[in-house]
């Protein structure tokens, strides 16, 4: 291989500046989804993040028993909440429910958003580094070839020498 034909083939291997130039950089998607979040939104996150726990959901668990226990056998004279139906047990409950309910779908409807961005953004960078490391790999083809002319020069060299 020729010094020109080895500058032909490096002039193909796409430069960094090229692969930077066909990608975006890579974006933060942490930050972009908290400036396009309104504060109801954020609200809405924050409460999913909290009723989604298992926290909340030994709390939920305890304060049941607790209720549902002391109007069972409780002091009667101190139970406000009479069994088995436990009226005013269900009220608070639905009350609960009906609140946190839409909170939790808008709050899961925007982590699914955040799910998408961070999906994206990481096939970007999937991308990028691929063609990077395409252009690595071609580059190290190149090289090889290089060398493995040199060794061929090299050799041919040493067979042409005179031996002592």
């Amino acid at each position: 291989m020729s010094v020109q034909g080895f500058a032909n083939e490096a002039a193909s291997v796409p430069k960094l500046v090229d692969i930077e130039a066909r990608f975006a950089p890579a974006r933060n998607v942490n930050v972009e989804l908290a400036r396009s979040l309104t504060p109801a939104e954020r609200l809405a996150v924050w409460v999913t993040d909290r009723v989604g726990s298992m926290g909340f959901f030994f709390a939920i668990g305890i304060w049941t028993i607790l209720w549902l226990g002391w109007n069972a056998v409780g002091p009667a004279e101190l139970r406000f909440d009479p069994a088995p139906t436990f009226a005013v047990w269900l009220f608070v409950s639905n009350l609960l429910q009906l609140h946190l309910m839409p909170l939790i779908m808008v709050g899961q409807n925007l982590q699914d958003r955040y799910g998408e961005l961070v999906a994206n953004a990481d096939f970007d960078i999937s991308q990028r580094t691929e063609a990077e490391v395409g252009a690595i790999l071609q580059h190290l083809t190149n090289q090889n070839a290089l060398m493995l002319e040199i060794l061929k020069r090299v050799e041919s060299l040493e067979a042409q020498r005179p031996s002592h």
